[in-house]
């Protein structure tokens, strides 16, 4: 039930206040009842103990929101955006980690799209029929050929309202399974989910959007009809509170960090890294499912290729789509490089050590900014000449060289006699020359929530659960058995923005626009909590970070630290900003470099901490 007066003042996000689990006018549905697969009997009792724990629970009063997105990754921050860019005034998300972004961020290849301004001014050919047929053809038929034709109509819209918000997609190259150069990367040729994350942290600082970061939703609550009407959730705190709302955009991603479901889903996978951030662990699946929402392709889980076993550092399909080949311990390669996923990750797995080396030249390096960060991370081993490269990686120099001059060999005549490979722009002969060791990890979980094209969540029966939406890596039906590298983001950008529409449209539709009560607290300057016992002065010092070295300046006043400021640092936009905030104030907070690193920025904290520490060995 809507709320019919409005609070007098915004509630502040940081507040201690707790609040009951007692939600949409004072019930709280069951779950049971609302997957309608109980007898009549068991749900007149679920009924009964419900209202019972109501009534004995501690009354406060529900906060107010016409629309919670739950899951402040790329697709629930670009529903966000459009809903409010629809004419929404009352938008909160709600987001389980210390910061934004999620899996988008560490999105290094791009967003795919058919018939843009930017293939057409390069004269590439292409189509919503071509993009689909690749798209259905990479998922081996498995795919929903709707949400396909959806995602692949709304692509080309997808790239301009990026670029509206502040992106950058203006540069088209050639990814695996697709027919022709159809992904779309930021003009430097840099990781797109970094740059996507910042121009959409920007756009919802712009359009007054609150972030309850460190609030973990626990329930999505409806009412006696079984649509949405309020979302319980618990801060970081342990205090809990439930928002009343319309309408819910359900966009917490997949389940790749959560090995307990990946082996439940796909037992073959036990033991395997994953690229997933700390925070997918499908507890949005979790959340439908009680809804009675059906689930769709939830066993099908992707790794991806070429992802460095010792730090779990995933290579861009970029270094392969510019030109890098793969070759095995023994110095030889084993399969066409541009194939699809799950082709180059099985061929990986059948060499020695089920491992193998990405191997390029300078000129691939100098095509793709992107490769600087993995030179940065010590992870690619470079040699002025092939023999010198297999060398340093303990592979037969001579087969290398070898290898490489069969390569260049079929690029100069077009045709790729051993394995296929259409798409050879050039010929790696151009010194230095590099290695990067790759095995497989779990990348993306293909299955997830059903949806239909208007992004409303669908019961098993086909019918919608009224005002619940979802958006990205938390639906299935997208990608089959198999997702075409670049299209994950043509996934969360397209159907984010369907989810924004449609929920806003739901609001419309079923008691209007309220005034917005939940705001977000002004940013509070960092102070000291206890009294530090340095030298006063500025010191600088140097700490090894995720993407090379950190150097930091420290103040020391009064004997304690009262600023930290990163000066010089390598490190991944949409990333190192949580780590900057909260490490640097918790540094100043505590007169210690030694404090808890942030979920999700782990090696910048470390990289942070470790260059205050050594900037405080001055001040002692």
């Amino acid at each position: 039930m809507r709320k019919s007066g409005k609070k007098a003042l915004a509630m502040i996000l940081t507040s201690a206040m707790v609040l009951s689990m007692a939600g949409c006018g004072g019930k709280e549905a069951d779950p049971t009842t609302a997957a309608e697969t109980t007898t009549a009997a068991e749900t007149t009792t679920a009924a009964e103990t419900t209202a019972e724990e109501t009534t004995e629970a501690e009354t406060a009063e529900a906060q107010q929101a016409d629309i919670v997105v739950i899951g402040a990754g790329g697709a629930g921050m670009t529903a966000a955006i459009q809903a409010v860019q629809d004419g929404a005034t009352d938008v909160v998300v709600l987001e389980k980690m210390p910061i934004t972004g999620g899996n988008t961020t560490r999105s290094t290849g791009g967003l795919n799209a058919a018939g843009t301004k930017y293939q057409e001014a390069e004269g590439i050919e292409d189509s919503v029929e071509l993009f689909v047929e690749d798209t259905m053809k990479g998922g081996k038929e498995l795919n929903n050929k709707e949400l396909v034709t959806k995602m692949a109509e709304d692509s080309a819209a997808a790239v301009d309202w990026v670029n509206e918000i502040g992106g950058d997609l203006s540069v088209v190259g050639m990814f695996g399974g697709a027919s022709v150069k159809r992904i779309h990367r930021p003009t430097d040729t840099s990781a797109v989910g970094p740059m996507l994350v910042k121009a959409l942290n920007a756009k919802m600082a712009e359009l007054n959007i609150p972030v309850l970061l460190e609030t973990k939703a626990e329930k999505i609550l409806v009412d006696d009809k079984g649509a949405v009407c309020g979302v319980t959730a618990t801060d970081k705190d342990g205090n809990e509170m439930t928002i009343d709302c319309t309408a819910v955009v359900l966009a917490t991603g997949g389940f790749g960090a959560n090995s307990d479901m990946v082996v439940k889903y796909k037992a073959d996978l036990a033991g395997f890294g994953t690229t997933n951030h700390a925070g997918a662990t499908g507890d949005g699946i979790a959340m439908a499912e009680e809804l009675g929402a059906a689930l769709v392709d939830i066993e099908q889980i992707q790794t991806h290729p070429t992802v460095n076993p010792e730090t779990q550092t995933m290579y861009t399909e970029g270094v392969r789509g510019n030109g890098a080949i793969l070759v095995n311990k023994e110095g030889k390669r084993f399969v066409n490089e541009l194939e699809t996923r799950d082709v180059v990750s099985a061929a990986i797995l059948e060499q020695t050590d089920k491992q193998c080396y990405l191997v390029f030249d300078q000129a691939v390096r100098e095509s793709l900014a992107a490769i600087e960060s993995y030179i940065k991370k010590g992870i690619v081993t470079e040699a002025d000449t092939p023999e010198a490269l297999g060398e340093a990686i303990g592979v037969d120099g001579a087969a290398l060289a070898e290898t490489l001059k069969a390569y260049a060999g079929y690029q100069a005549a077009g045709k790729d006699d051993e394995f296929g490979r259409e798409s050879m722009e050039l010929p790696l002969d151009q010194p230095k020359y590099y290695a990067a060791l790759c095995a497989p990890a779990i990348h993306h979980t293909m299955g997830g929530v059903k949806i239909n094209t208007a992004t409303e969540v669908l019961k098993e029966d086909g019918t919608a659960i009224p005002g619940l939406f979802a958006a990205g890596e938390v639906t299935g039906g997208v990608h089959g058995a198999n997702r075409l590298g670049g299209n994950a983001v043509t996934d969360i950008v397209v159907f984010g923005r369907i989810a924004g529409t449609a929920a806003e449209d739901y609001v419309e539709a079923n008691g209007g626009h309220t005034e917005a009560e939940i705001t977000a607290a002004a940013e509070e300057a960092a102070a000291p909590a206890v009294q530090g016992n340095f030298k006063d002065g500025v010191y600088e010092g140097t700490g090894k970070g995720n993407n090379g070295d950190i150097k930091v300046e420290v103040t020391v006043k009064d004997g304690s630290i009262t600023s930290v400021v990163l000066k010089e640092h390598g490190e991944t936009e949409g990333i190192f900003e949580a780590a900057e905030k909260n490490v640097t104030a918790d540094i100043i907070k505590n007169q210690t470099a030694q404090v808890d690193a942030v979920s999700g920025a782990t090696n910048t904290s470390k990289g942070i901490m470790e260059a205050v520490e050594n900037a405080l060995s001055s001040a002692k």
